[in-house]
């Protein structure tokens, strides 16, 4: 019998007229640029980027890729697990705090831990006066270094890993579950052998999009001074003005993602969730001993302090303590809101019109989604260069409304992919025999998609939509070139105050942005955490 994932199939007039639309638009930004530095020719810049620093900011980059890689899954994976699967003291509570960090971007925990790390720091001054060193007799972690980086990557952005690991564990087969606790498995064992595999497609995807946000970022990598391929390619366009050179250099990321997808797609290996109807029982979750219910405890509240709770407070003290709150942010903070609403909106439809799409397996789907990967990838900076660039071949110059037009459209070619894994993701785990029974009473491919196709992947909607409205919220370098004027967001407010190292100026504005994005956060959370099996 063929399955469902097989026999998805649209009109042409439906399927490849939308797919190619939207292939034109995720494509035409990171295109533009990426031919205008091919066929510009080398250039001094270039060949000074390619002798000194092109092969040591690419190896930098790797590096940080693979051990942020491996610090989110070492924290997100034991959490999720734990508030899916075990009740311990603070279960309820942790389940819906350990997303929070979603809310504040990479540069802003950058901002909160260097004030507290660095030399002039609290802590190493509470460090001296205890012990009466100088600050030559001791050694402490530069948080200014590639592994001070990876921390704040990974504590920044492990809640993709964890949303999608849980939401894969909520919906694990409670048959086989319930079998290998029977026969004896240890926990352990019924995590590594049960959970995991079938988790392994979310679990790949949420780590997917993370490591690509972690190569596309400027802020944090910039702030900690850690030459990455972003921060050189954005120097090669804001210092030496080469944006052919700063092209070049995007090439690199633009590989970089796609090979992420390609191992993505190798280890997913087009297997999903199939189990017996027992799938849709609730899960009793067995109470933890004591002494192992407050390490469990003890470790979500560790991963909760370290993303959110230190970097947050520190912030609020500093704003409080030194902050000038005579500033008015209502109207940076209402441009971001607006901005990001519209940018979401935009980025969503396209992004579950790919998802869908995307099972027929023809060339103009995986087109499209080669399109959304390569401009989440590229940094905002290099796509906002292409649309300028587009812009002006046309003849039009960059003002006004439709300013705002390119703008959402950069951010819907930037964070579409965002969208679309989510639900591709809940697409992958839905039964066969769905699509079976709908083909086997005659239901016209249309009415597969509308009936079935399009409610599975819309179970994965909310944690799209979500993501994508707090990382347009979060986005910067985009911005901050394609706004119109008078259109500051908060971003762009809290990079001018830290770019003149007034980081008490810029505490107000990080913590006005994540405070925006902590109420879809919460909504996100608050879902989650009503979610069971068959809900």
């Amino acid at each position: 019998m063929t399955s469902a994932t097989s026999s998805f199939t649209l009109p042409s007039w439906a399927g490849r007229l939308p797919l190619a639309l939207i292939t034109l638009v995720l494509a035409v930004p990171v295109l533009t640029a990426g031919l205008s530095g091919l066929l510009a020719g080398g250039g001094e810049t270039w060949r000074h980027i390619l002798a000194t620093e092109l092969w040591s900011t690419t190896l930098t980059t790797l590096g940080m890729l693979a051990l942020t890689g491996g610090l989110i899954l070492a924290i997100a994976i034991p959490a999720a697990w734990l508030v899916t699967m075990y009740s311990f003291p603070g279960r309820a509570v942790f389940e819906w705090l350990l997303i929070l960090p979603l809310a504040a971007p990479g540069y802003v925990l950058a901002i909160a831990y260097y004030d507290l790390l660095n030399i002039s720091g609290p802590v190493q001054n509470a460090l001296r006066d205890a012990t009466g060193w100088g600050a030559r007799d001791y050694w402490f972690p530069d948080i200014t270094s590639l592994p001070g980086l990876c921390f704040v990557l990974a504590v920044a952005l492990y809640p993709y890993v964890y949303l999608t690991a849980r939401s894969a564990f909520t919906t694990t087969s409670i048959c086989a579950i319930d079998a290998a606790r029977t026969l004896g498995a240890r926990p352990f064992s019924v995590l590594w052998r049960v959970a995991l595999p079938g988790a392994r497609p979310a679990i790949v995807a949420g780590l997917t999009l993370a490591l690509m946000e972690a190569a596309a970022d400027y802020g944090a990598a910039g702030f900690l001074n850690v030459r990455t391929l972003t921060v050189g390619l954005f120097r090669a366009w804001s210092s030496y003005g080469d944006a052919a050179a700063a092209a070049r250099m995007a090439l690199i990321l633009l590989a970089i993602a796609l090979t992420l997808q390609w191992v993505e797609k190798l280890q997913r290996g087009g297997a999903g969730v199939q189990a017996t109807s027992k799938r849709w029982q609730s899960l009793d979750r067995p109470a933890l001993s004591p002494l192992k219910g407050w390490l469990a405890a003890g470790f979500c509240a560790l991963v909760f302090a370290l993303g959110f709770g230190v970097p947050i407070i520190r912030l609020l003290w500093i704003a409080v303590e030194t902050g000038d709150h005579g500033r008015n942010f209502t109207g940076a903070l209402t441009t971001s809101l607006l901005l990001a609403s519209a940018g979401a909106a935009v980025a969503f439809i396209v992004g579950i019109t790919i998802a869908l799409t995307a099972r027929r397996r023809g060339w103009l789907s995986w087109m499209a989604k080669v399109a959304a990967s390569g401009g989440y990838a590229v940094p905002g900076a290099v796509l906002a260069l292409g649309g300028i660039v587009a812009l002006n071949t046309l003849g039009l110059n960059l003002a006004g409304g439709l300013a705002l037009v390119v703008l959402i459209w950069i951010y819907a070619a930037r964070f579409t992919a965002a969208g679309a894994q989510p639900m591709e993701a809940a697409l992958a785990r839905a039964p066969r025999s769905m699509g079976d029974a709908a083909r086997a009473l005659g239901a016209a491919p249309a009415i597969r998609v509308w009936k079935i196709d399009l409610p599975v992947a819309l179970s994965g909607a909310l944690v799209a939509a979500l993501i994508l409205f707090v990382e347009i919220l979060k986005e910067l370098p985009a911005t901050l070139m394609l706004r119109p004027a008078n259109w500051d967001t908060l971003a762009v407010r809290a990079f001018a105050y830290a770019s003149d190292e007034r980081l008490a100026a810029a505490a107000l504005p990080c913590l006005l942005i994540t405070g925006a994005g902590l109420l879809p956060v919460i909504l996100l959370s608050w879902r989650l955490s009503k979610a069971r099996p068959g809900s």
